[in-house]
């Protein structure tokens, strides 16, 4: 088959949710068996599965006219070297598309949305009858950008880990995160149940989940009905980034009056383990991808230099 353009593509797939039970469980028949004794319906399972897969050949038939075609599967991506000049195409849900994002170092991402009938996908603005029209658009430079803001992590043994929705930093279980916090010229001793660090792009997630919550407790305590104003959003690509304290617990050796703020690429968050085990670092839900968060290791959580860039 004739290319098109030399122009590299990688496409990034992921399992369906019957591959992991066929993974768990070693056949589809011992896979059915266990979530029908549960008593949920298995043809969803099925039918989700036979639907991503034939989008997976129909979208690799027209990546493959369009550019040189490589397919990833998203457990490769931390170690994947991309090319620079790679355009990355991602088939998957919105967490797959961050995912993958953060991995990235300039190149641009295609979201496509395998299930427009299962998925609402804020981050896959594209159907995969659009991507004939749509690579070589992004080849020629015509399509616009637009460009979101990462967290970053770094510690001091330098490894570094990028949120494009948010971090964690807290306990692995739940028990207590014990740790030393520092932001500008304020520093206390805390224990919590962690801390969220959101971006713009994660701002209506888990910061609003916590956000909801403490104006519900503030509202029943002053007698007056608060609310979060919902259309207020921040930028995807605004130049800083929220914290937010997860339950600090004012004692003897701990103070409780960093709770909230905001991290500038002039006033980062600075950040000492006191946990002998256990405490973690990881980003945008994926807990099996982490940093290990331990005693005396030292954490600066900033604005990342590096910005992811969506197709839209």
């Amino acid at each position: 088959m004739d290319r098109l353009t030399e122009n590299k593509i990688v496409l990034i797939v992921r399992r369906t949710r019957l591959d992991e039970l066929i993974v768990r469980f070693n056949t589809e028949d011992q896979a059915r068996f266990y979530v029908e004794h549960l008593g949920a319906d298995f043809s969803d399972y099925q039918t989700e599965d036979r639907t991503y897969k034939q989008a997976v050949r129909e979208t690799e038939r027209v990546l493959s006219r369009c550019g040189r075609l490589q397919v990833v599967d998203r457990a490769f991506v931390p170690n994947f070297l991309f090319g620079k000049t790679d355009t990355v195409v991602v088939l998957g849900q919105d967490g797959l598309v961050a995912n993958v994002l953060k991995y990235l170092d300039g190149q641009l991402l295609v979201g496509v949305n395998p299930d427009v009938d299962r998925w609402e996908g804020v981050l896959l603005p594209f159907a995969i009858a659009d991507l004939a029209l749509v690579l070589p658009e992004v080849f020629a430079g015509k399509r616009p950008i637009r460009s979101v803001t990462m967290a970053q992590a770094t510690l001091n043994n330098g490894q570094t880990l990028r949120g494009v929705n948010d971090l964690f930093i807290g306990p692995r279980s739940h028990t207590s995160a014990r740790y030393s916090i520092r932001i500008g010229d304020r520093a206390e001793t805390q224990s919590s149940s962690g801390i969220i660090v959101s971006t713009g792009l994660g701002s209506t997630g888990w910061l609003r989940s916590i956000l909801a919550g403490a104006t519900g407790i503030a509202s029943s305590l002053s007698g007056r009905n608060l609310k979060i104003d919902n259309k207020r959003e921040v930028k995807w690509d605004a130049n800083y980034l929220y914290f937010s304290v997860r339950e600090p617990w004012p004692s003897k050796t701990s103070t409780a009056d960093i709770t909230f703020g905001k991290i500038t690429p002039a006033t980062p968050l600075a950040l000492v383990s006191n946990m002998p085990e256990h405490g973690v670092i990881f980003s945008d839900g994926i807990e099996s991808d982490f940093l290990q968060f331990n005693s005396g290791t030292q954490a600066t959580i900033s604005v990342a230099k590096q910005q992811g860039h969506l197709v839209t």
